[in-house]
């Protein structure tokens, strides 16, 4: 496997995870097309994760490796209760959907960003 597919799919993840989030946030209420960005999100990043667990030998249990598992957990509900919501069809839900929304993308920025702020703080 190339060295650079694990990032490739992380930082897919990204573009997928924050076009849902910022889009429904945008929008004012929650649609089926967000929720299949979340699902893709979820889809990217899980597989990233695991990709890199590869390279790694493991996972790692520090703040990258625990609260990327956080935000994995966090990704799988937000993306369960979106699709719970539209079934649903909660109109106060869809409205209101957008503070969950971000408020689990800033907790997927930590992992996402922390290896970066970790190199920077070791040099």
């Amino acid at each position: 496997m190339a060295l650079s597919v694990p990032f490739i799919v992380i930082n897919l993840a990204l573009i997928f995870y924050s076009i849902g989030v910022w889009s429904e946030r945008i929008s004012g209420s929650l649609k089926v097309w967000h929720t299949v960005f979340f699902w893709l999100g979820l889809v990217c990043d899980t597989w990233g994760t695991g990709l890199m667990f590869d390279m790694a030998g493991g996972m790692t249990y520090d703040i990258h490796g625990l609260s990327g598992v956080l935000a994995i957990v966090l990704m799988f509900v937000h993306a369960i209760w979106a699709t719970i919501v539209l079934i649903k069809k909660d109109e106060a839900m869809i409205k209101n959907f957008h503070k969950f929304s971000v408020a689990v993308w800033f907790i997927w920025l930590i992992p996402y960003f922390s290896p970066m702020a970790l190199r920077m703080i070791e040099r």
